[in-house]
């Protein structure tokens, strides 16, 4: 019995293990269903087929994730989740843990809305042809319901003419997106009847029924427009259409211009006035008397033909930087409105209205934008533009003004984008012909050049520039009368500091460095540069700062103690100082006293000097006459001597030979020179009683031989005539004997008595001899009486005439 029991046991385990075994281990249900309105609030249950007493790790889980996770348990084999305010779609399922290989339960609950009263129906009757057309109705869509399964039912009656009875055309479709409904009518139809029904699983909901008449809704098909014939001012557009119409509306536009609309009825339209050479897009529509507009056809395009320029170039000069006499022209490319065309060329000639004759001409291509040209004082200058119809109107340039009052008032404003400029009223606003503003960045006046011309306009607001840039910048006013007045200024738009430091190059000169730098490139100077810092630091580390403006280049610094120098340089803006530039050293030494090489120099050359003189004989002999000439206070008492006591006073005539003297050394003087004495009346009649020692006389008086070997006999006489006159060219001695010659006397104060020594002392001496040959006393010495320093008395006029 025991083992029966335990039998049926285990077989009741098994069964009720069989009882729990299936494909799921739950089922799961909504008690507003799988489709809820949104917002609502419902229940999930989630029932299990066995029952557990685990039932708390039971739960029902949703996706996306709610922010209520709780349930409740409902029995032993149900639990519930209440779903609160559902605003999407979601996904519920149930968890049981007792039996995690079974296959969980879920369910997709769908939040949507019933749908809306459809609104806004419209139709429209597409003529296509002259027996058929389409009418297309149309609703406005309404809001979106979520619901898949939303269906569209078009009910559309069409009213004949040969019947009451409608024909009924019912349109269905599923899906919210369906919108629109089209059916085919004839020509005969009329009246038209549309009723709209919209139904989902939520609810349903249909319009009220539209009555339409044809002819009110009828709208052709969209017209075919032809290539265009274009001329310079009209173009002849051509309409095609299936349909004929009664009116046809053309739009044209060239560029990015507006549309311009014209209305016509004809299948060819002209459409005018136009511009020469535009590029013209044409589109057209059509409609019946009654009824909608078509749409527009597709786009086709022309070229209007050209014309002659239609107004002269804007020109403008500056005058070369590198010719005086020449001027470089700037002109802006004509637009397309003043071009009427395309340009060639460009044509420029110097006409000159003095001479009035042709200087200059030239042709240049399409791509010139400005080109040099000789200019004169009265000179003008034209400039034209071609296209292939012909020239423009020339554009006249003349540089004869005078000058006027330049404009007052000038205030400049500026920020990250733009510069403005404004000025006050000029005096002279009657004669006010034209304003010109010009500017460009500055150092780059040739490659940038900008302008504007403004006519009576009395400010202007420029756009095109850079920011951190210095634009140098000129006002211009011309006047009738020939006269224009000018303003410059030099302003920056949204300057900074400097990024970089000036390139410096030194040059050493005795104790000062010549300074010399390159400019900071555009990129790099921040704006306006207003001045430059050079600084120079010595190797003790003192620091000296120069302030340079920037309109320099260069700059001396003197005054420099030897010693070595560091040098560098910085730019500066209105923001502040620019980062140092590379820094460069050079070293200052110390001079040589100046007063010792000056004295050196002095005495070298003047040596030289004197060689070099003294290798000339002629001047040789001039130096030793000078000497000579200042020697005149060692010339003794000739009446006095030994010499002149021992002679007698006989009459006649002694050849004495003249001593060599030092300076005399040209083969000229080596022969004797003559010498005539001559005893006048007066002499006394005391002879020298006594002869002379030949050896003493010729010692003494410097004779020669030959003149020893003869008996001598000087006359006492109270003066001495000399007579010998020797030339530069001529060996041979002169004697003259005229009496009406001037003669200069040396008077005699008698013979005094003298001591031996004092005698000796007063004879001639040796080195003194007798003048060269090259007199330089043009007169003559007369000796009378005693001979003394006193009365001696010698012209040396001739010695410096000679030279």
């Amino acid at each position: 019995m025991a083992t029966m029991s335990r039998a049926w046991s285990i077989l009741a385990a098994v069964m009720a293990m069989q009882l729990c075994t299936g494909l799921k281990s739950c089922s799961i249900s909504s008690s507003a269903g799988r489709v809820v309105h949104r917002g609502s609030t419902f229940r999930v249950y989630c029932t299990f087929q066995c029952e557990s007493k685990r039932s708390t790790e039971r739960s029902i889980r949703s996706y996306p994730p709610s922010t209520k996770r709780d349930y409740a348990v409902l029995n032993s084999t149900t639990i519930y989740h209440e779903v609160v305010n559902i605003t999407e779609e979601r996904t519920f399922s149930c968890e049981d843990p007792c039996h995690p290989a079974k296959e969980p339960c879920g369910m997709d609950i769908e939040a949507g809305y019933p749908p809306e009263k459809p609104k806004n129906i419209s139709c429209i009757l597409n003529v296509t042809n002259n027996k058929t057309g389409i009418v297309k109705c149309t609703r406005e869509k309404g809001r979106n319901t979520f619901v898949r399964n939303t269906s569209v039912l078009w009910e559309i009656s069409v009213f004949e003419n040969h019947t009451a009875a409608p024909v009924l055309h019912s349109i269905s479709s599923k899906g919210s997106v369906s919108q629109s409904a089209s059916i085919s009518v004839s020509s005969s139809a009329r009246k038209i009847s549309v009723w709209v029904k919209i139904e989902n699983v939520l609810g349903s909901a249909e319009s009220i029924p539209l009555n339409y008449t044809l002819t009110d809704i009828a709208m052709p098909l969209a017209p075919v427009l032809g290539q265009p014939e274009c001329f310079s001012r009209m173009c002849i557009v051509k309409v095609e259409q299936s349909v004929r119409t009664r009116y046809i509306e053309i739009q044209y536009t060239a560029d990015t211009q507006t549309w311009t609309s014209t209305l016509n009825s004809m299948s060819q339209v002209q459409v005018q006035p136009l511009e020469p050479f535009r590029l013209y897009y044409f589109t057209a529509r059509s409609r019946f008397n009654t009824g909608h507009w078509s749409p527009w056809s597709t786009n086709t395009s022309g070229w209007t033909q050209e014309e002659a320029p239609a107004k002269e170039l804007d020109v403008w000069y500056i005058e070369d930087p590198s010719d005086n006499n020449s001027l470089r022209l700037y002109w802006k490319k004509p637009s397309v409105s003043i071009a009427r065309g395309k340009i060639i060329q460009y044509k420029v000639s110097v006409y000159s209205q003095k001479a009035q004759t042709l200087i200059f001409t030239t042709n240049m291509s399409a791509e010139a934008w400005n080109y040099k040209v000789p200019f004169c004082a009265d000179c003008e200058v034209k400039v034209w533009a071609y296209n292939s119809k012909g020239p423009s109107p020339p554009a006249r340039i003349t540089t004869r003004h005078r000058k006027a009052k330049p404009p007052q008032d000038v205030h400049f404003s500026a920020n990250n984008q733009s510069v403005a400029i404004s000025w006050g009223k000029l005096e002279t606003a009657s004669l006010h012909a034209d304003i010109v503003v010009e500017w460009y960045p500055e150092g780059n006046k040739q490659e940038d050049l900008r302008w504007a011309r403004l006519g009576r306009n009395n400010h202007l607001v420029i756009t095109d520039i850079t920011p951190a840039e210095c634009y140098e910048i000129a006002l211009y006013v011309f006047y009738n009368d020939s006269s224009v007045g000018q303003t410059k200024f030099r302003e920056v738009i949204m300057d900074s500091v400097p990024a970089a430091g000036p390139s410096v190059q030194e040059k050493v000169d005795g104790n000062k460095v010549k300074v010399t730098w390159m400019e900071i490139p555009r990129g790099q100077r921040g704006g306006c540069i207003r001045n430059y810092s050079i600084y120079l630091e010595n190797s003790n580390g003192h620091l000296q700062r120069y302030s340079v403006p920037a309109s320099e280049k260069t700059y001396t610094v003197q005054g420099l103690s030897p010693d070595t120098h560091s040098l560098w340089m910085t730019a500066s803006t209105d923001k502040g100082e620019g980062p140092a530039g590379q820094k460069v050293k050079f070293f200052i030494e110390e001079e040589a006293p100046l007063s010792l090489l000056l004295v050196c120099l002095v005495i070298l050359l003047f040596v030289l000097f004197l060689i070099c003189l003294w290798q000339c004989p002629a001047v040789k002999q001039r130096f030793c006459g000078l000497f000579e000439c200042l020697m005149l206070e060692a010339v003794l008492d000739p009446a006095n001597s030994k010499w002149a006591k021992e002679c007698t006073q006989e009459k006649g005539k002694i050849n004495l030979q003249l001593p060599r003297s030092p300076c005399s050394i040209t083969e000229e003087e080596e022969e004797p020179i003559l010498v005539d004495v001559e005893e006048l009346p007066n002499l006394s009649s005391e002879t020298c009683s006594s002869p002379v020692d030949s050896t003493q006389l010729s010692s003494e008086t410097g004779l020669t031989p030959l003149m020893e070997q003869t008996t001598l006999h000087y006359p006492l006489t109270t003066y001495i005539k000399s007579l010998s006159h020797d030339s530069d060219t001529s060996d041979k001695t002169e004697t003259s004997l005229d009496t009406n010659s001037t003669i200069d006397y040396i008077s005699s104060h008698g013979l005094g008595e003298i001591d031996e020594e004092d005698q000796e002392e007063e004879e001639f001496p040796q080195t003194m001899g007798f003048f060269s040959s090259h007199n330089i006393f043009m007169g003559s010495l007369e000796f009378g009486g005693k001979l003394t320093l006193d009365a001696v008395k010698i012209d040396c006029t001739d010695f410096f005439q000679n030279m």
